[in-house]
């Protein structure tokens, strides 16, 4: 896609949804190069703010903030603006809060790093075509953490209940949540 023919409509707001300054203002530059009128908020608070006074057309959001989750966002947003175009971005890849994302409204779900080419291809893509199978299928490390995340996610992102039911210590499974996903 060239920069020119983006066709992003008659409002081009986008809200830019993350606690990494440096990448919040690296990738407001690239949006606002493509023709977004951005506005950024480093905070899951700031974020639920500016969804509910201005909610943009297009917004990305990071899942995880220092001050919540980036999906409390998506809500709003889904509830405020039920037309916008949610990309929700996140370090820690899952399938399950992939799902999770999708469900509550989010049109897409990029892992990082992304670069702002991604994202626009992701916010403004409007076909249901699959993506090609996958060259490489998951570890068996993958797959265990994948189904970590999925318990995780339906207990409500609860990690005593969440660790009862998949039978592990609690401070087990707090250390598997806080690290990145496996290869």
């Amino acid at each position: 896609m060239s920069e020119e023919a983006l066709d992003l409509g008659e409002d081009r707001s986008l809200l830019l949804l993350d606690d990494d300054e440096t990448f919040l203002k690296r990738l407001a530059k690239a949006m606002e190069k493509r023709g977004f009128e951005v506005e950024m908020a480093g905070s899951v608070a700031a974020g639920k703010a500016i969804a509910t006074a201005r909610p943009p057309a297009y917004a990305v959001c990071d899942l995880r903030l220092e001050d919540g989750n980036g999906l409390d966002v998506v809500e709003v947003l889904r509830e405020k603006r039920p037309d916008c175009r949610i990309v929700v971005l996140t370090g820690y890849g899952a399938i399950a809060t992939a799902v999770a994302a999708v469900k509550i409204g989010a049109t897409d779900y990029l892992s990082k790093p992304t670069d702002a080419t991604d994202i626009t291809n992701a916010l403004l893509s409007r076909g249901d075509s699959l993506p090609p199978p996958p060259e490489n299928p998951m570890s068996a490390d993958r797959v265990r953490w994948e189904h970590i995340q999925r318990v995780y996610e339906l207990c409500d992102r609860n990690v005593s209940e969440t660790a009862r039911r998949l039978n592990m210590h609690r401070r087990t499974l707090q250390r598997i949540l806080a690290k990145r996903s496996p290869r």
